[in-house]
């Protein structure tokens, strides 16, 4: 929706939305629900650079204390085994030597072996005993009897399962046989494996409680060592989003150092720099144009409304007519182009005391012979803002023209302060075709017009609404659309500005 380029340069627009290619919803029985599509579990990754490089080194450390876990369990199971069955060895081999230098016979019982071995038995060719560090013998022999070294061999090692004649323990036992005068004789070494069991029961332990442990401080490691890292970028960007058209000249911080967030923060900075010349010299661009058109322009006016007060034929007086009104409308759309460059430049407006209110009613007085004649709703106590008198009647003129070139019957305008905002209220009512929703920003911008046409008889070329929003956001207030009453047609412009309470607020 845009104004009327005749009376302020803006440019109105067909605010009827078009819907004749949205298809209808789709419709369901009553009482029965629309069918919904299944929902798939998807996994999501994390969001936000911090939590990657966390959920990374968290990864990267599960995997290494797995990889490093399970070879360290397992070089350390097979270490201990190779230590116990040595000296298992080693001890059968000492007693083999021992019996194999004496003599006589055996004595009944043997001397307990070193190193750790908890028990000698010795046996003859038939699997008897004849001697041993413990008691109970023929039991221990009924079980180890099977157990002899391997054709060509003196000596084997396994590991036995748990049972009665081995205290209920498994054990790993060695033999080695030595020939003697009275046959070949077998002599067993057995090592209860409870310590080394319990060695690597206290390494899993270790590693299955310990793992998470580490995984979780390394997570927490990363967190803050990744946030700390990201700080100067969080800085950069929230300083960054703060830059607008009218805060060109803002620049993000730069931390010391010269790393990679130093020469990101150098780089947006210098880019800014370029961005603000480039705007600076296009602002200046459309205002010395706009300016050195006028004077031209303003001739040219002049003299086409001089040769048609010379009464030409009637072919040229249209002639002339028509282009009198070209003219026109270019002289307005440069005075709009000069108003826009000067908002551009941000300087502040010269602040009065105004009353919107009153400010409404002389506007309205003008307008009584317009097509629609508009009205007023006022609060009976004055509505003061501080402004710019001149540029507050030229935005609620765009916006006046705007709303009776499509208002149908009724135009009002309503008056008012919010105290829950501080704010002095002006809207702009009419009860026309609308603006529709998706177009409620479209409409504030500079050359935008919703019809298709663009035809002079129809309206300008968009500048009239982008200039009242201008001339609102220069006093720091607003200027939307907002949605009217329900069941009610029509478009409904917003001011809003701070609110002055009296002159002692100057």
């Amino acid at each position: 929706m845009t104004p009327d380029p005749a009376a302020d340069g803006g440019t109105p627009g067909d605010r009827a939305a078009d819907t004749t290619g949205t298809p209808p919803p789709a419709r369901h029985a009553p009482g029965r629900s629309a069918p919904r599509a299944p929902r798939r579990l998807r996994p999501h990754a994390p969001r936000t650079l911090r939590a990657r490089a966390t959920l990374a080194a968290v990864l990267v450390m599960v995997v290494a204390l797995a990889l490093g876990g399970g070879w360290l369990y397992v070089t350390l199971r097979g270490n201990l085994a190779d230590s116990t069955a040595a000296r298992t060895e080693l001890a059968a081999r000492q007693a083999a030597a021992d019996i194999a230098a004496r003599p006589g016979p055996l004595p009944a019982d043997m001397p307990e072996p070193a190193g750790g071995v908890d028990a000698l038995v010795v046996l003859d060719d038939r699997g008897r005993p004849l001697t041993s560090t413990a008691p109970d013998p023929a039991a221990r022999a009924a079980l180890l009897a099977g157990f002899r070294p391997a054709p060509g061999e003196d000596s084997a090692v396994r590991d036995f399962a748990p049972a009665p004649a081995l205290a209920g323990h498994t054990s790993l036992v060695a033999v080695v046989s030595t020939p003697s005068p009275h046959g070949e004789r077998y002599v067993y070494a057995m090592t209860i494996l409870n310590a080394e069991s319990d060695a690597q029961r206290a390494l899993g332990t270790t590693i299955l409680v310990g793992a998470p442990v580490v995984a979780l401080l390394t997570g927490l490691i990363a967190w803050f060592a990744t946030g700390a890292a990201l700080r100067p970028v969080e800085s950069i960007r929230r300083e960054l989003a703060g830059v607008t058209a009218d805060r060109l000249g803002h620049r993000v911080p730069a931390p010391g150092g010269r790393d990679e967030i130093t020469r990101l923060a150098e780089t947006v900075n210098d880019t800014l720099e370029r961005l603000e010349r480039s705007v600076t010299r296009q602002r200046q661009f459309v205002a010395d144009a706009s300016h050195e058109l006028r004077n031209p322009i303003a001739a040219t006016r002049a003299e086409l409304e001089l040769a048609l007060l010379n009464r030409p034929d009637p072919d040229t007086a249209a002639s002339l007519s028509q282009a009198l009104a070209s003219t026109v409308r270019l002289e307005h759309i440069a005075t709009d182009l000069l108003l826009l460059a000067r908002l551009d430049a941000r300087r502040p407006p010269a602040a009065q005391l105004v009353d919107l209110s009153l400010l409404a009613a002389e506007k309205i007085a003008r307008r009584r012979s317009a097509r629609v004649p508009p009205t007023l709703d006022a609060d009976d106590d004055p509505v003061l803002v501080r402004a710019d008198p001149g540029q507050l009647e030229r935005l609620l003129a765009n916006l006046l023209d705007n709303a009776q070139r499509f208002a149908d019957t009724r135009v009002r305008i309503t008056t008012t302060d919010d105290p829950a905002t501080g704010t002095a209220l002006l809207a702009v009512e009419d009860d026309g075709p609308g603006i529709p929703p998706e177009a409620r920003e479209a409409v504030f911008e500079r050359f935008t017009r919703l019809e298709a046409d663009r035809n002079r008889a129809s309206g300008g070329t968009g500048l009239g609404l982008a200039i009242a929003r201008e001339i609102a956001h220069a006093h720091g207030g607003t200027l939307r659309v907002e949605p009217g009453e329900p069941g009610e047609r029509g478009a409904r412009m917003v001011l809003r500005l701070p609110r002055a309470d009296g002159p002692e607020h100057g």
